[in-house]
């Protein structure tokens, strides 16, 4: 790779993590490359991106994104979503599959180094839209009851009338 093709994926890597809200950083030591079209479709399908790239190239672009400074050896495979929630469920979702080959390291959430606690605690979380179904079923509980009352009253009605 010489200067010029760095440089460009330096710049790709920095734009997209000033505006990612998660950074999930995963080995994936082993994994063949059909199982990594397995993750990078699951990932889109979940509006996260992956990408490996080598070790200096994302130092350097986290630096530049002013996320800190994060450390990084070995093989990594890199998952960065615009919510924090995307990248980590991925993430943890293919870790469990892939147990032997693939695991969680470490990564930056809202700007800031996490460990893996803390991305498996964002990934057990439930989705935006998930939040807004629980909270449209919890809206709609007095009427359902309120239906339920009446449906039951007119019931008992009838059978009084019968």
């Amino acid at each position: 790779m010489n200067k010029q093709q760095k440089s460009e994926v330096i710049d790709f890597l920095t734009s997209e993590f000033k505006e990612s809200q998660a950074i999930v950083v995963c080995d994936y030591k082993g994994l063949s490359h059909k199982e990594l079209e397995v993750l990078r479709n699951d990932a889109r399908v979940n509006g996260t991106k992956v990408q490996v790239a080598k070790n200096t190239l994302v130092t350097v672009s986290v630096k530049n994104a002013d996320l800190g400074d994060i450390e990084l050896s070995g093989t990594n495979i890199f998952l960065w979503s615009e919510d924090q929630i995307s990248a980590c469920k991925v993430a943890d979702t293919f870790a469990t599959a892939m147990k032997d080959k693939f695991e969680i390291k470490s990564g930056i959430i809202e700007g800031k180094i996490a460990d893996l606690a803390t991305v498996n605690a964002f990934a057990k979380l439930p989705s935006r839209d998930e939040l807004l179904g629980m909270l449209a079923a919890t809206w709609m509980a007095p009427l359902t009851n309120f239906t339920v009352g009446i449906d039951a009253l007119r019931k008992k009605k009838e059978e009084e009338a019968a």
